[in-house]
């Protein structure tokens, strides 16, 4: 077994392999992508002269598929540049290379002989030790090599990727009779750290874990859907955040996956059970095989259960009419329990809400739940060793807010077993035994621990020592400071972190004042600060609805306070002289950014989507970003005959086109990405990396930078950046408004009227900053963007 991981293959260039290999090079390792040899010429190809024989014609397939991951939204890759870290090849000439990699990934046709043909050509050229895995979604593993040998046996196993890898956290991995349990422990490790993933060990059973529970769901709700007569929207409207699930529900979710493919997945189970009532279940309903005969087989093919219709008004969506095999107009679907359950928060409050609220879709709901619970329960033990791997597969493979016991226990263990044996239902015999004994819930917490049942009594969660949990720390009485927008919270050896907690975690007054507390704690008690937290988004930025409630009311002298205390915030902020490091995840916009621009370093997790955005709803930053963009481009050409422009001009255009970052990666092209910065790509590590290198800057005897002046572009820079804008209005490309905003932004990035060259204090370039964005504040057209977006959640264009 190699002591790490340093170089993979992956062979099969489909969307699958490939994107794979995507997610392995953006996890930096360098990754050989082979596929067959094709055996006929395109016609650019003959055009070109070029031969069956040609290196280009025999790595074609390789070649394509990695062309295609730069175009793919959503984007496999987390950098385009990546692409290049992917050596294309083909099985034929480059067989032999596989000896020189440390992880082979077979990702070809789910069909057991071409698998297992495959596999024998690749113990041909193995190098003992290296780690072989299938990315099947279902074949048996140890089929696969029944005729291999045992050494070869010892290093392989099952690694099935979510599709997309980049995005979809689950990984099963699947250990064969023989599999070396220091390999299991090996990679378990390997892909939670490099990869990022969430990883559960599976059973070498049909469909594993993930697909088997979610796979039994969906065919439940398929029968009890044509049995009752409800419509495809009625049960989406159902299955959806009313049921903790994503916003997808049921039908949605078959056509993005294809309908084809969930009938491949569901005769994979119903082929491979020996129990007959079973069997019959994973049975194919003929009005989906009518479905899929007609090509009707998800987005794909441009209809499935649903078909987006092109009207004078735009796009409409239709849904299709099982009885009569139709589509008509999608209808809103509306009722007590899912009003019930909107209104309700978090997923068990909505999911309580919805099944205590009696009326036709709370029958349905209950009646899709019940036999899905039951069902995980007489699989712990056959697909998996404990209930933990169960909720995690479903939590992470099929984007369930609650895993099934962990539903479970929400709902009320005890009186939902009451109402399933009161209704015939049988219930497994574990179960049952576990009640009997007197307890209330598969779960349990004490003193800040987490306990789940597992063979009779309560075992201990393993947590992680590189994973800190802001929540278990609370429940650990960890908190240190805390208002209604933030908390202080010791996260152990004299650093805290400051968690933001408000409404998607918007900075308002509340985030600010904990700040400039926080500064004041860290200061004297502790050797520095995290900021981060774990909520879904690490901040969307300002709290805008209370921004425009006082610019309509004219308070200004209100609005220039906040804008003071923002600045103020973030300057005490960035003068601690203990170290300060930001550990962003997923959305981190506008005043999200300029929390974390005064940190020593940012810790991004590599799904961080990361960019001040404010001219999107008519405004510029004012909280210390346009200073910081204009710091960071002086910082980066110190030499005073070095030019700056292109450095301001590339701010300029990033931050007037609100872009965003595709991920942590991509925060670098876009100039937010500073040289002590970092990218991990499993986000559940970032408050514990960003400890450690609070740790590290403490143990090396942090010093607090100097404060030195900004080199700014000046009016000559300024008038570059506005003929930019001037030309654009020309063109019909951005409006008058757009205009102005862009004036005010170079105005302020270039350091206001003063002469290129000049060297400018901090306060200066804010008090621009807020001059900018009170003025700005004023328009009539920046209110109604402000308006828009809070109404609609996006940019208006006036």
């Amino acid at each position: 077994m190699p002591t790490t991981i340093r170089s993979a293959a992956v062979i099969g260039s489909g969307v699958m392999g490939a994107t794979i290999a995507a997610h392995l090079v953006g996890s930096g390792i360098p990754t050989l992508l082979l596929d067959i040899v094709p055996t006929n010429l395109l016609p650019e190809e003959e055009k070109a002269g070029l031969s069956l024989d040609h290196s280009k014609v025999r790595n074609r397939l390789a070649t394509q598929a990695i062309a295609k991951l730069k175009k793919v939204n959503p984007a496999p890759l987390v950098s385009v540049e990546f692409a290049n870290r992917i050596t294309p090849g083909n099985i034929e000439d480059h067989l032999s290379q596989l000896s020189k990699v440390d992880w082979i990934i077979e990702v070809v046709v789910e069909r057991l002989d071409v698998k297992k043909s495959l596999l024998e050509r690749i113990e041909s050229v193995w190098k003992p030790g290296t780690i072989v895995s299938s990315n099947t979604s279902g074949i048996s593993i140890n089929e696969m090599v029944e005729d291999r040998s045992d050494d070869f046996k010892r290093h392989f196993l099952g690694t099935h990727f979510f599709n997309p890898p980049r995005y979809m956290k689950l990984l099963e991995i699947i250990p064969g009779a023989m599999t070396d349990p220091e390999v299991v422990s090996y990679m378990t490790r390997f892909c939670e750290k490099q990869l990022g993933k969430g990883v559960v060990i599976a059973k070498d059973t049909p469909n594993f874990i993930a697909n088997r529970i979610g796979t039994y769901g969906m065919m439940v709700t398929l029968r009890e859907m044509l049995e009752k007569g409800y419509t495809v929207e009625e049960v989406d409207a159902v299955t959806g955040p009313a049921l903790g699930r994503p916003k997808s529900a049921t039908f949605r979710t078959f056509d993005l996956v294809g309908i084809d493919t969930f009938i491949h997945v569901a005769q994979n189970v119903c082929d491979n059970v020996a129990d007959a009532e079973e069997r019959n279940i994973f049975e194919i309903p003929a009005i989906v095989r009518d479905m899929v005969a007609r090509g009707w087989t998800g987005e794909k093919n441009g209809q499935g259960f649903y078909k987006k219709i092109k009207s004078a008004s735009g796009k409409e969506i239709h849904a299709l009419n099982l009885q009569t095999m139709e589509y008509a107009l999608s209808q809103k679907v509306n009722s007590a329990s899912l009003e019930a359950s909107k209104q309700a928060k978090g997923a068990a409050g909505k999911i309580k809400a919805l099944l205590s609220t009696p009326d036709r879709y709370s029958d349905l709901a209950w009646n899709l739940l019940k036999p899905v619970l039951l069902y995980a329960a007489e699989k712990v033990g056959e697909v998996a060793d404990s209930i933990v791997e169960i909720d995690n597969a479903m939590k992470w493979g099929f984007n369930w807010d609650l895993g099934p016991f962990e539903l479970w226990d929400a709902i009320g263990l005890a009186r939902s077993v009451k109402r399933m044996e009161e209704e015939g239902a049988a219930v497994p015999d574990w179960v049952k035994a576990w009640l009997e004994a007197g307890h209330t819930g598969f779960y349990k917490q004490e003193e800040g621990r987490v306990f789940y049942v597992s063979r009779g009594e309560y075992k201990g969660v393993e947590s992680q020592q590189e994973v800190i949990s802001l929540n278990q720390l609370k429940l650990q009485n960890k908190i240190v400071l805390s208002n209604s927008g933030a908390n202080l919270i010791d996260v152990g050896d004299d650093v805290v972190c400051l968690q933001f907690q408000s409404l998607n975690n918007a900075i308002g007054g509340d985030i600010l004042t904990m700040i400039q507390k926080s500064v004041d704690e860290v200061r004297r008690n502790y050797r520095g600060l995290v900021i981060a937290n774990e909520g879904k988004n690490f901040c969307v930025g300002a709290n805008l609805m209370l921004l425009l409630m006082e610019i309509q009311d004219e308070e200004w002298d209100e609005v220039d306070n906040i804008i003071a205390l923002f600045q103020n915030s973030m300057m005490k902020l960035k003068g601690l002289d203990k170290p300060v490091v930001a550990a962003p995840h997923r959305m981190a916009l506008g005043g999200g950014v300029e929390a974390c621009l005064p940190a020593d370093q940012i810790v991004f997790s590599a799904e961080t989507y990361f960019g001040l955005v404010e001219a999107a709803v008519g405004l510029v930053p004012a909280g210390g970003g346009l200073k910081e963009l204009a710091r960071m481009a002086s910082d980066q050409l110190p030499n005073v005959d070095a030019d700056l422009q292109p450095l301001i001009n590339h701010a300029f255009e990033t931050v007037g086109m609100a872009k965003v970052s595709t991920s942590g990666y991509d925060a670098k092209r876009l100039g937010y990405m500073r040289s002590a910065d970092t990218v991990i790509m499993n986000q559940d590590y970032r408050i514990y990396e960003a400890k450690q290198a609070v740790l590290r800057m403490d143990q090396a005897g942090y010093v607090h930078p100097k404060e030195e002046k900004i080199r700014v572009v000046g009016d000559a820079g300024k008038a570059v950046m506005q003929l930019g804008a001037y030309s654009m209005r020309q063109g019909g490309y951005i409006s008058d408004h757009d205009q102005l905003i862009a004036d005010k932004l170079a105005h302020v990035l270039a350091g206001g009227n003063v002469p290129a060259g000049s060297y400018v204090t901090e306060q200066y370039l804010l008090d621009l900053e807020r001059e900018a964005f009170l003025s700005l504040c004023g328009e009539l057209k920046t209110q109604q963007r402000m308006q828009h977006m809070l109404t609609t959640g996006k940019p208006l264009r006036n």
